[in-house]
């Protein structure tokens, strides 16, 4: 007998043996195991012809699942909606639903705007919520500085006109008191300082200084309001003509301009704040001693 016979018979044993443990029920992984077949293709030749029994015939464990995704995603749920409804990965439901077409998919500009409003609802919230830590350490702080001594006005008042006030060149002596600003407690804070060096109130010459296309009146009241002086130490205020190409931000209910404050016979003062000035700075560069 050839060796070819002797295939073909060894082929039709194993085929008669596949399809005797198929009609006992067997499945295709038990009779893979039972004849020592590993490929699927040769198992497929074994049992072509063969029927499996009814007890193989029943339908796949996930068909009701899968029917189920499918009436979902026809209603427009999403793969994440319908996974945590189904306990399903969103893999399985890929490959359920994918030739369905989505009922009431947004469109893009639909999309950008829900986008957009869930964005500024998170903004909205979270600058309330880092406005109000802002708040708490800032009140923490004002509270921690208490009452001022004259010593501290002094000081605070010194330092603050070298930073912000008009001051000596080299080229040019001023030897004058010119505070310009912005800011109201500033200003407040240089008056204070002011009142504590001894100069009279009589002897300051007040300058509004703002943009024409401001509220000037308005703005001008606003700083009679916030130093207390009288109409008649007001000078006319110093316009800023406006430049269409500039596009400016200080603009608004909130614009009052600048401030300027001239001390008239401040050369005395001026020279003093030199001092406190220099006497600040030589005590910060002094070496700190060792407790003792």
């Amino acid at each position: 007998m050839s060796r070819t016979s002797q295939r073909a018979d060894r082929f039709e044993a194993l085929r008669a043996e596949a399809a005797a443990l198929r009609a006992a029920g067997k499945s295709r992984m038990q009779i893979k195991e039972t004849l020592g077949i590993r490929s699927n293709g040769t198992l497929d030749e074994l049992l072509k012809g063969t029927v499996p029994p009814e007890s193989l015939l029943r339908p796949r464990a996930k068909d009701d699942l899968r029917q189920r995704a499918r009436e979902l995603r026809a209603q427009g749920w999403t793969y994440r909606e319908i996974g945590a409804e189904l306990g399903v990965s969103k893999s399985s439901i890929s490959l359920w639903v994918r030739d369905l077409p989505r009922e009431g998919r947004l469109s893009y500009e639909e999309f950008r705007k829900r986008n957009d409003e869930g964005r500024r609802r998170y903004w909205d919230q979270e600058r309330r919520t880092r406005e109000a830590a802002r708040g708490a350490i800032s009140d923490a702080a004002a509270d921690e500085i208490g009452l001022l001594t004259d010593r501290e006005i002094l000081m605070l008042g010194a330092i603050a006109y070298w930073c912000e006030g008009a001051k000596n060149k080299p080229h040019h002596r001023y030897d004058r008191l010119t505070f310009v600003n912005s800011d109201a407690g500033l200003i407040k804070l240089f008056l204070r300082f002011l009142d504590v060096a001894g100069v009279d109130r009589g002897d300051l010459i007040f300058r509004l200084m703002i943009h024409e296309s401001a509220d000037v009146v308005a703005a001008q009241e606003y700083w009679r309001e916030i130093t207390g002086a009288s109409a008649e130490l007001f000078k006319e205020p110093s316009l800023k003509r406006h430049n269409p190409k500039t596009v400016r931000r200080n603009v608004g209910d909130g614009y009052r301009g600048c401030l300027r404050i001239d001390v008239r016979r401040s050369m005395w003062l001026y020279r003093k704040i030199e001092g406190w000035v220099r006497g600040v700075v030589h005590e910060i560069e002094a070496p700190v001693s060792a407790p003792s």
